[in-house]
């Protein structure tokens, strides 16, 4: 495509304006040897000399590149990502030449988003004979006859959000067979003809994302036969329109929901009825409003597989819902049901997955109210207000198949023996932030033999209770942060003896002091603890010395000097972290410190890893360290300077005693 002579000098004066600001000081991050780098935000106009020809994965953006030549990249022939992200910058890339990328032949990605093109030549991107993701978001595109169509067959993934494209018909010539993810989101396309559509027919199970588009008008036919992974809709006020437009589609999740600051249209049975004409797997409303909600409302729901209902404004779901027997996933969240039986569960028998997460009034779990769902598998209810004195076999009757609770974030809950006995196969519970009662000497989890995972964070637990933990024989995973422990003290006996299988284990901010060296001495398979933000110093070291290649927290503690006999622990370990320690930087700790230098490979977030002692090393790393601890010229002459005192009192001693001892002969 030529250049118009007026985008010539926009592009020129647009080039001239740009001020370079470069230091010597500042260098590509090293992510990968030789292979990934990061030359993000540096003031580069070109390519550095210290980044080698082997690049392949390179991070370019927020640099001063107004235009791309074919020798800006030439010699990092084998990039195959490329970054070139602008957004608030005074020197955006405005033009990309003729061959621009011809010696990147196996270039996959190039990322040009926040850049606004003014001309981009039609040989620009003939070179990446393996270019499958394009990303041209937010650059000023207003036709999609401006994206060169040569060397376009292997495209699978093309991000063209935030432009001002009106029609989406591609240049003929432009190949759309091996296309996946297709997104024109917060563009300007308000009508979808049959000759916009035709050119998208050969690719096959397209992910097309017109979020953000409100369209107004479907051509009858646009969508006639073809197969959509996904087909995104979001903010689109009237819905009548989309349904009529997609008759005879087969779509496998269709995202037709708003935005709370949309007015959109109340959505009605008949409205709906436009779903009975469509071949559909999976439907988000959310946000939307229901107008004289009732059974019919759900008539051309029934070949659903998943329905996303979520800020809905539901209080009930009507009774006498039919034929829902496909339906496997059901996202009820952000809505105003006060009981748990107002969702009338017995109309989808066969759900797996339900999710009432974030409900806006205080729900009453009651009792049995999900007993017709025997598949259940997933169950979300967080953040809804739940309280109940004693959960939770009667509100979870009759699910011996569910495998994951989520109760986190809810009001206080009363545990007894066996609390969770209607679910024996639960694998995955979370009760994070929730206050747990336990109100038995017994563990609530007795029979939950499946578990692997436990989430008990924030729950203000008993944990002096040693059985609290007890049945929980194939528990890997387990999270007790900001519980306290007695006196900030772990015992030799304690609650973990019951969990020896556990692989991870989350102890951050339990106000510790202290740990016995045999506390964890029943946990042989643990590849990961956390200790973080407590009070342990380097005594509570020696109860990790039987852990080998594991990742071990230990930032935010009181660790000031460490002896040498614990070094061989810390070792031993795969990742430490030691961050945020009042670390001892003097000859007192030399031996710490010598061992740091040695294994900085092992430590994580070292560079928040720094001195604290004495005053002059505040801040510096301990990496950064050098002392001299032998004994100075100035100690060897008053070391010899007492020895002679010493050895001259010790003369006078003598001599005074043979004196007096001869004066009384």
């Amino acid at each position: 495509m030529a250049p118009h002579v007026s985008c010539f000098f926009l592009a020129v004066l647009l080039s001239a304006g740009c001020e370079v600001i470069t230091s010597a000081e500042q260098m590509c991050i090293e992510k990968e040897a030789n292979k990934i780098y990061n030359c993000d935000n540096l003031g580069l106009s070109e390519i550095p000399d210290t980044l080698p020809n082997t690049t392949e994965f390179l991070e370019f953006s927020f640099n001063f590149l107004p235009t791309i030549q074919d020798t800006t990249f030439s010699r990092l022939i084998n990039l195959t990502f490329l970054d070139l992200t602008r957004y608030v910058c005074e020197c955006q890339i405005n033009w990309i030449h003729e061959n621009a990328l011809q010696s990147h032949p196996q270039l996959s990605t190039l990322v040009l988003t926040g850049n606004p093109l003014v001309f981009v030549a039609e040989t620009a991107l003939n070179g990446p004979k393996a270019l499958k993701n394009l990303f041209l978001i937010q650059t000023g595109i207003s036709s999609l006859e401006f994206i060169p169509a040569h060397n376009m067959k292997n495209l699978e993934i093309l991000h063209l959000g935030g432009n001002y494209i009106s029609s989406i018909k591609f240049p003929k010539d432009f190949p759309t067979g091996n296309l996946k993810v297709l997104d024109f989101q917060n563009n300007a396309v308000h009508y979808l003809s049959r000759e916009d559509m035709e050119s998208l027919r050969p690719a096959a199970n397209l992910s097309l994302n017109f979020n953000g588009n409100d369209i107004k008008g479907i051509e009858p036919g646009a969508f006639k036969s073809m197969v959509f992974k996904s087909l995104n809709f979001g903010g689109t006020v009237n819905l009548s329109v989309i349904f009529s437009g997609l008759h005879n589609s087969t779509i496998q999740s269709l995202w037709l929901g708003t935005y709370e600051d949309t007015e959109d249209q109340d959505l009605s049975s008949s409205v709906l009825e436009g779903l009975c004409e469509i071949s559909v797997k999976s439907v988000n409303l959310q946000h939307h409003h229901f107008s004289n909600l009732s059974s019919a409302t759900f008539q051309c729901f029934t070949h659903l597989q998943e329905l996303d209902l979520t800020a809905t404004h539901l209080e009930e779901l009507p009774p006498g819902i039919k034929g829902m027997n496909s339906l496997k996933k059901l996202v009820l969240n952000v809505n105003k049901f006060a009981q748990l039986c107002q969702i009338n569960a017995a109309s989808f028998p066969y759900l797996t997955d339900l999710y009432i997460k974030g409900n806006l009034n205080k729900l009453q779990l009651g009792a049995g109210c999900l007993e017709k769902l025997e598949n259940l598998q997933k169950l979300d209810l967080s953040h809804s207000d739940i309280e109940a004195s004693d959960c939770c076999n009667l509100q979870l009757k009759n699910l011996p198949h569910l495998q994951s609770l989520n109760l986190s974030y809810n009001e206080p809950l009363g545990l007894q023996n066996e609390a969770f006995r209607a679910c024996p196969r639960l694998e995955v519970l979370d009760l994070a932030f929730t206050h747990l009662h336990v109100n038995a000497a017994q563990s609530p989890f007795q029979n939950l033999h499946l578990l692997h995972v436990l989430n008990l964070s924030h729950c203000f637990l008993n944990t002096s209770n040693w059985h609290l933990l007890a049945g929980l024989t194939n528990l890997r995973h387990l999270n007790l942060q900001e519980n306290r422990f007695q006196d900030g003290n772990i015992p030799k006996t304690n609650l973990f003896q019951t969990v020896g299988s556990l692989e991870i284990l989350v102890l951050s901010s339990c106000d510790l002091s202290f740990i016995d060296q045999e506390a964890f001495h029943s946990l042989g398979n643990m590849i990961h603890i956390d200790l973080s933000n407590n009070n342990l110093t380097s005594n509570s070291i020696l109860a990790l010395s039987q852990f080998k290649g594991t990742y071990l927290n230990l930032a935010t503690n009181s660790i000031r000097i460490v002896p040498p006999h614990l070094l061989p622990i810390l070792s031993q370990q795969k990742i430490i972290n030691l961050s945020h320690n009042p670390l001892d930087c003097t000859c007192s700790n030399i031996h710490f410190l010598t061992w740091y230098k040695e294994n900085v490979q092992k430590l994580e977030d070292f560079e928040e890893t720094r001195c604290a002692n004495p005053p002059s090393l505040q801040g510096v790393q301990p990496s950064d360290v050098t002392l001299s601890c032998g004994i100075t010229a100035v100690g060897i002459f008053f070391l010899t300077a007492f020895l002679f005192l010493l050895a001259a009192l010790l003369i006078y001693v003598v001599k005074f005693f043979l004196r007096w001892k001869y004066q009384h002969i």
